[in-house]
Formats: C-alpha cells, structure tokens, sequence
C-alpha cells in the first residue's frame, strides 16, 4: 500500500475551514478501512493534549464524516504506550494536530511514540498533520516554536523527522516575508510554503497535488538572492 502523508499548512478544524481537506482525508480513511467503519486516531502532543482541540476533531470527523474518532494521550501519562499502540493498530488515519513543534517531537522521542507513528506510516497508515503535525515530516522545519514560548521573537530553522526531504513553511500567508528572507539568508534552494486551508499530499515521499479549502501552495526558491515563488496544483 503507498504511503501518505497529507500536510496542512493550517487553519481552524473547530470553524471548519479545513472541511474540504478534512473530507480528502476521511475518504482516504474510508478506502482503507474497506469494509469496516474507519477509525481516526488524533495526536494532539504538540497542543499538550487539548481536549477541546480533540473534541473539534472529533464533531467533523465523526458528526460528519462517521468515523469513530479516538484518541492518544501521553502529555500527562494518561496512558501506557501498549495501550496507545492498540489504538495505532485499529486506526486507519493518523492526524496529527498543531501546537509547539519542538515540544512534540521531544515528547515522542521520549515515549516512544515516534516509532509507533513511523511504523503507521510504513504500514500505509493515512498520516494527516497540521501546522505542526505537517511540518515534523520534512527535514526541516520552519517553526515558530522560540516565539510560542516567549524566548525569542523570530522564526527558526530545526530539524524535523526527514521522511520527506526539503523544508516545509506553514501559514504561509502569514508568514511569506519573513520566510523569504529565511530563504535567502540560509541558502535553500526549494521549499514548500503552504498557506492556511490548504494542503500538499505526499505519496511514497513524492509531491503528489494540493488539496484546498480556499488556500494555496508553492514551491518557493532563491537565486542569486532573488525570490522565485511557484503555485502547486
């Protein structure tokens, strides 16, 4: 089975502006679990497992897209990590909420949940993130994690999972000065700057197509020191 990773740039899944993005991933979810009701499986680490964030993916993709939503919890040591993987097993879609980038990622290196998540992707395991929950796919991140916790007022370049190579830029629309002159100043020669309600798919870790609820994607590139912005479709 390929392997999916569907990237949002962000947006507000409690106002459904990411409906239409949401809808993809549910009939994705639906074509994998076959004959079975689809199960969701929402990582909300990098918003230190907010449940109100949790209940807002639940009311779309349950209440109207019927699937049964659950959910893994290790902020707090809610749960064990054998009972978090029994969770992983059923679940056809993995998605993966925004929040403090770096925060996440240490988290799961430290329980362990960052092979269960590798693993679910290697199993085919539709993988939908968020801000946060897209940008931890790619070699680099471009993050605003220092400003999130009061300790710096600029964006920032860390290293991300690598299971797709490049950079990602979420809400690009907010951010396309700034990012350009990251762009410039750190030499890249293509990245991917996605704006709020939109995403780029990933299949096998290729760039496969955008799926909108109203934004746009682009491949962003320098040379030279000028700035050379391409819309993806």
């Amino acid at each position: 089975m390929a392997k999916t990773i569907i990237a949002i740039g962000g947006g507000e899944i409690k106002n459904k502006t990411t409906l239409e993005i949401d809808r993809y991933c549910a009939s994705l979810a639906k074509v994998h679990a076959g004959d079975k009701r689809a199960t969701a499986l929402f990582i909300g680490t990098a918003s230190h497992d907010s449940m109100p964030y949790f209940n807002s993916f639940r009311k779309t993709y349950t209440s109207v897209f019927d699937i049964k939503a659950e959910v893994a919890l290790i902020v707090y040591g809610e749960m064990n990590l054998e009972h978090i993987k029994e969770k992983f097993d059923k679940a056809d879609l993995i998605y993966i909420g925004g929040g403090d980038t770096v925060f996440m990622l240490e988290k799961w290196k430290e329980t362990g949940l960052d092979k269960l998540i590798i693993d679910a992707y290697e199993q085919g395991k539709i993988i939908c993130g968020l801000s946060a929950g897209a940008i931890c796919w790619f070699s680099d991140m471009y993050t605003d994690y220092e400003i999130m916790r009061g300790q710096s007022s600029d964006y920032v370049m860390r290293k991300g999972l690598g299971v797709i190579d490049g950079v990602m830029c979420p809400h690009f629309n907010e951010r396309e000065t700034d990012f350009s002159q990251t762009v410039i100043r750190e030499n890249i020669t293509g990245a991917y700057a996605v704006e709020n309600d939109c995403a780029i798919e990933f299949i096998d870790g290729q760039f496969s197509k955008v799926i909108t609820s109203g934004g746009k994607a682009y491949m962003i590139s320098q040379a030279n020191g000028v700035i050379e912005k391409k819309e993806l479709s």
